[in-house]
């Protein structure tokens, strides 16, 4: 009866699924979601920039880490337009328990160049009988690169110069950056070169 009894209980601690144990061994990482198989003309968006990924520990103790980890979505040979894209999980040796999201909604679009002039933008405020008797800006164009979508929104480059409060001389290396119609700042448009020299001189006038 006591052997009975003993083989009966093993028989369930062994087979029963219990929660608690079973807890011990499952891990939970949050991985960066990366894109493959993309053009070098291409770019990819999507809003989910991190998946949820649980695996089982193995058994002899072994240490995960997160870099052990990747979710990668396959986009070779898509093109431009918008996807539902699985995501793949790639860890060798491991068990995956579960992953969230299962898929990503993205969109590819080709990297394209343009070329404008760099405008001068006075910044410090306006300082009377100060004006700007000459400036020059070397080089005087800028190529921008950036996803369709962001270069149409550009309007212009400019380039910061601070307001002389009396008769000076400015000559700096100065970043230039990409605007949109309202002046503001487009930072996902890459703007070559990224320094330009602005040489300007300020002169007093006498007031009328």
């Amino acid at each position: 009866m006591s052997l009975a009894i003993a083989i009966a209980g093993w028989a369930y601690l062994r087979l029963t699924p219990n929660p608690v144990i079973a807890a011990r061994f499952v891990q939970q990482f949050n991985v960066p979601i990366e894109t493959t198989g993309l053009e070098p003309d291409e770019s990819a968006r999507f809003a989910e920039r991190q998946a949820v990924v649980a695996v089982e520990v193995p058994r002899d103790g072994s240490t995960i880490r997160p870099d052990m980890i990747r979710a990668v979505l396959d986009v070779a040979g898509r093109g431009s337009g918008v996807y539902n894209v699985p995501v793949q999980v790639i860890a060798p040796k491991l068990e995956i328990k579960s992953l969230a999201p299962a898929s990503v909604t993205l969109s590819i679009e080709r990297i394209e160049e343009r070329s404008l002039p760099v405008s001068l933008h006075y910044v410090g405020g306006v300082h009377r009988n100060i004006v700007v008797q000459d400036v020059s800006v070397l080089p005087g164009y800028a190529t921008l690169r950036a996803p369709t979508s962001d270069l149409a929104r550009v309007a212009g480059v400019e380039v910061d110069v601070p307001m002389a409060a009396s008769s000076s001389r400015f000559d700096a290396m100065v970043r230039p950056f990409a605007t949109d119609e309202h002046g503001v700042e487009i930072p996902s448009v890459a703007v070559s070169p990224n320094l330009v020299r602005v040489a300007a001189r300020f002169v007093t006038v006498k007031p009328h």
